[in-house]
């Protein structure tokens, strides 16, 4: 490792994780040892069935589900893209209206403009301008045409937490009442590691999680379908994970998962607060020592490691640069769309202008990180953004 990777600050956690040396340590024999097929039925093969129902067992105590409920995936976005496709299809013949958000993930978002190209009729809530939908908007949205609800459980921009347990409640209620069934779908991906994720708790019927997000390996991610769920297998010429997702499964990815999860439930309350507490210093930091700066999301209803704020008359990247030519990694918003010219369409959910929206920055943190380096963020941040206020062509200001 050089001396760069080892001395940078880095404050991208909802981009993704370091992977866990206890992790990869569980995750390496089942390259080089136990590296057989699991469909296959000799000795070396079982132990690779044997790890993949295990971890599964795993994952299910942690959500509160049944293990023939955890399908394995390639991570969230194909957890996304299945659990909507899956439902909606399967649904289809007893109606095609879909209801989501208008701040989802693009994983949620593309598929649903995926099939309102092939006839669904998809109603898109708005949030407030903290990031939260109206109970009153989703129950007014349901009619006897819809099959499916899908809801980020915290968003990955702004970090705002939906009241996802009175939604799917509500979401039951009116289909009783309508003699219908309705699924309730929940992008997890930002909550794991830090929120409650049980499924029974919470009542719903499928929920997504990506590894990569909690110290786990990137290429592996979980779709919990509950039992007795309507759901077509979106991916098919095999028999695994129940014929329900085909495909040799990634055996070293799924028992590292396994176990980055397991580490993340049982460390969950101790990084909330020591997250929050860093958290709440740069909310605090930032607000008083960066004029002009406006804090996205929930102030109080927000993920534990979430900072997101828009600075006036300065763009995003140059800020992103300065930090990083600092040492300090960030991002200006998803990692999924940093390559795009586009303004956030969280952040104009919200109510930011374009403009504003083209300078956010987002600032997640992680179980890595310390006082001393939010103290060296706050005395960098400031002066990059005055700098770059100063410097008429890297301004937004209007003369």
């Amino acid at each position: 490792m050089t001396d760069a990777v080892e001395n940078i600050i880095y404050l991208d956690n909802a981009a993704t994780t370091k992977l866990r040396p206890e992790v990869l340590e569980a995750m390496l024999p089942y390259f080089t040892e136990s590296y057989g097929n699991p469909s296959s039925i000799y000795g070396l093969a079982q132990d690779a069935r044997k790890a993949i129902d295990e971890s599964r067992d795993t994952i299910a105590q942690i959500l509160g589900s049944r293990s023939s409920e955890i399908i394995f995936s390639s991570g969230g976005t194909e957890s996304d893209n299945t659990a909507i496709h899956g439902a909606a299809m399967a649904l289809s013949p007893t109606g095609k209206h879909i209801i989501t958000t208008n701040i989802e993930h693009h994983a949620v978002l593309h598929t649903c403009h995926f099939l309102e190209n092939r006839g669904f009729d998809v109603t898109y809530l708005p949030v407030d301008k903290q990031g939260l939908i109206d109970l009153g908007d989703l129950e007014n949205a349901i009619t006897d045409q819809t099959t499916l609800v899908s809801m980020m459980f915290a968003n990955n921009e702004i970090g705002t937490i939906q009241p996802i347990a009175e939604a799917a409640r509500l979401v039951k209620d009116k289909a009783i009442a309508l003699k219908r069934t309705i699924v309730f779908h929940t992008d997890a991906v930002q909550a794991a590691g830090y929120l409650d994720l049980n499924v029974t708790t919470l009542g719903v019927d499928m929920l997504s999680l990506s590894s990569h997000k909690f110290h786990g390996p990137k290429g592996t991610g979980i779709l919990y379908v509950k039992r007795g769920t309507p759901f077509t297998p979106q991916q098919i010429g095999g028999s695994q994970e129940r014929q329900r997702r085909a495909g040799t499964e990634n055996v070293p990815g799924i028992v590292g998962t396994g176990l980055a999860l397991q580490l993340a439930a049982s460390e969950r309350e101790w990084l909330s607060k020591h997250t929050m507490k860093l958290r709440d210093r740069l909310i605090q930091g930032i607000s008083q020592q960066v004029d002009r700066a406006h804090l996205n999301g929930h102030p109080a209803a927000r993920l534990p490691n979430n900072v997101n704020f828009c600075f006036e008359h300065v763009e995003g990247e140059p800020v992103l640069l300065g930090l990083d030519f600092a040492g300090i990694a960030a991002s200006s918003g998803s990692a999924c769309t940093s390559a795009s010219l586009e303004p956030s369409h969280v952040l104009v959910a919200i109510g930011r202008t374009a403009e504003l929206a083209q300078s956010s920055l987002r600032l997640s943190l992680g179980r890595d990180n310390t006082e001393k380096e939010i103290t060296q963020v706050l005395e960098t941040l400031p002066d990059i953004v005055r700098k770059f206020r100063a410097m008429p062509y890297l301004s937004t200001a209007r003369a």
